[in-house]
């Protein structure tokens, strides 16, 4: 079996991707962003959007997500990877990390950027309307959840590292018994 990857879901502007490269670095392990793997191999998510539509994005995800599991180390995905159906049943055989964050922070971190889906009118109600239409997919898939809205990232990223470590801990003893 390949090893399970640490895997960080949650919606945008929650810290995946930083949160997902300070944990990499505390074990040792690889890292890989979904995002920037479609980028990658396929050019900016605007772009992309524009001229494909959001189907044609969730596709190249979706070999994106299976790419980055198969690596193992962290992985942090998209905001809307949990959508696919394939995808959350791959989650189930890694650990699975939910980053939330409150909508009155998530303001400052999602403005000015270029994220298809908060275009064309208020991004954080947007942001908003987006979260509660995903979040029972994130809780179904996640095994932790951290609030990523405050605090240095340092202490999320020591939550994770111990998680991770108990989890390894209690996979060994179960292997062994």
């Amino acid at each position: 079996m390949t090893e399970r990857a640490i895997v960080l879901i949650g919606p945008m502007g929650a810290g995946k991707t930083s949160v997902g490269r300070r944990v990499a670095r505390a074990l040792q392990r690889p890292f890989s962003d979904t995002d920037k793997i479609v980028v990658r191999d396929h050019g900016p998510i605007p772009e992309l959007f524009l001229a494909h539509g959001e189907g044609h994005f969730r596709a190249l995800e979706r070999a994106a997500v299976r790419e980055a599991l198969a690596s193992g180390g962290v992985v942090a995905l998209g905001g809307g990877a949990v959508l696919d159906a394939d995808t959350r049943a791959d989650l189930r055989r890694h650990r699975v990390v939910l980053l939330t964050v409150q909508p009155h922070i998530v303001g400052s971190r999602i403005g000015g950027t270029d994220r298809p889906l908060l275009a064309g009118e208020d991004p954080v109600a947007r942001w908003i309307r987006i979260y509660e239409e995903r979040r029972a997919l994130y809780e179904e898939a996640a095994d932790l959840a951290l609030d990523a809205s405050t605090g240095p990232l340092a202490d999320i990223v020591t939550r994770i590292v111990e998680w991770v470590g108990d989890d390894a801990r209690d996979d060994n003893e179960g292997e062994h018994s």
